[in-house]
């Protein structure tokens, strides 16, 4: 039946691979599916204006005033990953973390078939090949996409490179990701199936089904559902699949970058630190780590583009991303508000329009929704897809086979009231610790309540696919083997008092300088309970340097005061979930009960439970 589906260009791009697994995936799940029409696209500019153009033909997108911009709206109820109904297949015997969601791979299997069942009848199928991580690399894992959503496969092309001469390279074998995706019935254009809604993953087969769902966290199969099926990949292959960012940071004077890592919740700061001004961006989410000859930690970026969060893109905050966003080039506009074919979003610096389309279709001031809520002009999760090498920062390693050499890592979260900007581990054990403890305030970017404290060690844990114990087990054993390890970093842009926040939002370049000045041993360093926290004079000549603005010492009391009390009670947060845990190594629980007595030995020496950092000189 499906061999009837593809015309003789898609049979001679099929049969070009020379791979029967791939056919056979194809002809399982176009025989289940019953799409109208079968289309197999290779790495042509051909190729890739077809998508681009369907995708605009059959109303998934539509133009906008500048040139290559393109806006696509998603449902009103599928503006978020959803974690509820996305599930890990496990089969008999095996057991992941608490926080895992997972099915019976029987029952997950014989439920996804069903509603895959005809799930394509009347659409185009689309059939695509991409390779995650930089071409003809040892860190690339070839990725096979079906879908009926010619968007999706427009973002693909954005995000990832172009894998069919990498699909020829495999020589006839299996060894890839693949994934199927169905947006399911729409109805103007938008999934309507919604209670339908499934994302399950299947890791002995490293496959995923994700069914009646546009929002690209879902739907785009390459992005965190290729990242579940990696780390599976990495902890049994001793490597490190991250949800990190890969950039560069360089001091005025410094001949070459220094490259960081760095894991943020969604939300936190993520794809601002990695567009800092000055600095350059090599990827903005999902790293892949491995050791090199010499002991040094490697990274390349999975990806050759950014789906990010556009609320709060200003020209004050983010002048590189903001200038790229409204300059003409390639972008895929989500979520927002249009009007006259110009894209408006939140906080973006500039008066909205009182009326236009938005995700909710013809919007005014002041409109709600069926539950009496008012809905805002554009979606506080609303995002743009854009190539990275359209950016001006852009680093020319991003495409280096080899990767580039980090040099550390740094861990962020969303934290109103407990740590300081920014810190260093007092070692790479200890590093893993302070990743392992990551608490954020939840945002808007999945489907779940906002402003929640949640536990999200290494930013990860809604992607981990290994019991915390392995993941954590995995880090230690990684870092030790290193010659060379990088050193680690905490930061937390979110720090308030009395309602304000303590900090600007540039303030971050200062935080990347000083970490990268302690890579290079050009910083001193005061040692806290938690770890390491910079000096005044050298924050202050920072600041002096690169925004001509006086730092006062004031303020720094007030940032990096160690505000013990809310780090116990974070603490024993932390030891309550990872209690249960099975096979957390001892060092871990090791490093919860010495910052414990180191905190509270500091409390009672300074009698006070919010301590000033020049007590500790």
């Amino acid at each position: 039946m499906a061999e009837t589906k593809l015309d003789g260009k898609s049979r001679g791009v099929l049969d070009g691979l020379k791979n029967r697994h791939v056919a056979d995936i194809i002809k399982k799940y176009a025989d289940l599916c019953k799409p109208q029409k079968i289309t197999v696209l290779d790495d042509s500019r051909e190729a890739i204006e077809y998508a681009k153009d369907l995708a605009l033909r059959n109303g998934e997108e539509a133009p906008l005033k500048l040139k290559g911009h393109t806006i696509h709206f998603d449902g009103y109820y599928d503006q978020g990953r959803d974690l509820v109904n996305t599930r890990i297949m496990l089969p008999k015997g095996l057991k992941l973390s608490k926080g895992i969601e997972t099915i019976g791979k029987g029952q997950g299997l014989g439920e996804i078939s069903g509603l895959l069942d005809g799930i394509m009848e009347g659409k185009e199928m689309l059939v695509k090949f991409y390779c995650l991580g930089p071409n003809n690399s040892k860190f690339s894992i070839p990725a096979l996409q079906l879908t009926d959503s010619a968007y999706v496969v427009h973002s693909e092309d954005m995000l990832y490179r172009q894998g069919y001469q990498d699909f020829k390279s495999l020589n006839g074998s299996k060894d890839f990701f693949h994934f199927v995706h169905s947006a399911g019935r729409t109805e103007n254009g938008v999934s309507i199936d919604i209670e339908k809604r499934r994302v399950y993953m299947d890791l002995e087969e490293e496959r995923v089904f994700t069914i009646n769902n546009q929002y690209a966290g879902n739907s785009v199969g390459l992005k965190k559902l290729a990242l579940r099926l990696a780390i599976s990949k990495a902890n049994k292959e001793d490597w490190l699949c991250e949800h990190m960012f890969i950039m560069g940071v360089k001091p005025e004077g410094r001949e070459r970058f220094t490259y960081f890592t760095g894991a943020f919740p969604s939300g936190c700061g993520k794809t601002s630190t990695a567009m800092v001004p000055g600095q350059a961006i090599i990827g903005d989410d999902i790293a892949y780590i491995r050791a090199d000859e010499e002991g040094r930690a490697m990274a390349v970026n999975v990806e050759q583009g950014i789906f990010g969060i556009i609320e709060d893109v200003n020209p004050v905050d983010d002048s590189l991303i903001y200038k790229a966003l409204t300059t003409p080039r390639e972008i895929i506009f989500s979520n927002i508000l249009v009007k006259d074919g110009i894209p408006y979003w939140l906080g973006m610096g500039k008066e909205l329009p009182k009326d236009g389309i938005n995700f909710s279709g013809e919007w005014y001031e002041g409109k709600k929704d069926n539950n009496g809520k008012e809905i805002l002009p554009a979606h506080k999760n609303a995002r743009y897809t854009i190539r990275i090498s359209e950016l001006d920062n852009a680093d020319p390693n991003a495409e280096n086979p080899d990767g580039v050499q980090i040099s550390g890592f740094i861990y962020g979260g969303r934290d109103s009231d407990t740590n300081v900007p920014v810190f260093q581990s007092l070692g790479w054990a200890h590093g893993v610790f302070v990743g392992g403890v990551i608490e954020s305030e939840t945002t808007a970017t999945t489907t779940a309540a906002v402003g929640v404290r949640k536990h999200n060690p290494m930013s990860n844990i809604e992607f981990l696919t290994v019991p915390l114990g392995v993941y954590i087990d995995n880090h230690m054993k990684f870092g030790e083997a290193l010659d060379e390890p990088p050193l680690i970093f905490a930061t937390n842009y979110f720090l308030k008092e009395d309602g304000k926040f303590l900090n600007q939002k540039t303030d971050k370049k200062v935080w990347l300088l000083w970490m990268e000045g302690r890579v290079h041993g050009e910083y001193g360093a005061i040692e806290t309970p938690i770890g390491f926290i910079p000096k005044y004079e050298d924050l202050r000549g920072l600041f002096k340097e690169v925004f001509e603005k006086e730092y006062r010492k004031e303020d720094y009391d007030r940032q990096f005061s160690i505000r013990a009390k809310k780090l116990l009670e974070k603490l024993d947060r932390a030891e309550e979930i990872y209690k249960p845990e099975d096979n957390i190594p001892e060092i871990f629980h090791r490093h919860i009960g010495q910052q414990r007595e180191r905190l509270k030995e500091a409390m009672e020496k300074h009698e006070s439970d919010v301590i000033f950092p020049f007590k500790f000189e």
